[in-house]
């Protein structure tokens, strides 16, 4: 049974179409019988690392073009086609800090921007961790470090941390002191 507010989609029209996203228009019929234009991100999903080492956060430090500014990040990366979310992130978090976990825990999927994007991310955790390779990607230039749980909160409470999966990260490793769980 389809959603009392399900919006059918008319047409679709590609716009653009690029290495990591692609837009498109959708043209669909609303709930009360008319129509309206969605325009969509297309984007193949994420995966995000909350890695702890001995007790300390392992987290990215790198510029984003998008908001102009450096800012603190858990180490995440783009998925590749067909590519395992769990595979995918023992990759990512191996190429951005050198660090490579032994083992994982899923512990949530989530939309980034449901209002536009269709990304999603895996988020795992890991505590762990054996010594690997830094093997950063061509074109991305980042730094290492590992955060006691007092200097993520500070970073989050002055912007060094200022995006969603980082800031959740945060609160989630807060919870578990807390609780013993996530």
């Amino acid at each position: 049974m389809k959603h009392p507010f399900y919006e059918e989609t008319l047409s679709s029209q590609p716009i653009f179409e690029g290495r990591i996203i692609s837009l498109q228009v959708d043209t669909v019929r609303l709930p009360d019988g008319g129509t309206a234009t969605r325009e969509i991100v297309r984007h193949p999903g994420a995966v995000a690392v909350v890695a702890l080492l001995e007790g300390r956060l392992l987290v990215v430090e790198q510029y984003r073009k998008p908001l102009e500014r450096a800012q603190v990040e858990i180490p995440a990366g783009k998925l590749e086609k067909d590519e395992d979310p769990y595979e995918a992130a023992i990759r990512e978090l191996e190429e951005e800090t050198g660090y490579k976990a032994r083992s994982l825990t899923h512990l949530q999927t989530f939309s980034t921007s449901p209002g536009f994007a269709e990304e999603i991310i895996h988020l795992y955790f890991t505590d762990d961790l054996e010594k690997g390779e830094v093997n950063l990607d061509e074109e991305e230039f980042l730094t290492c470090e590992a955060l006691s749980l007092e200097q993520a909160l500070e970073y989050v409470r002055i912007g060094r941390i200022y995006d969603a999966k980082t800031i959740m990260a945060v609160q989630a490793w807060r919870l578990k002191t807390l609780t013993g769980e996530f």
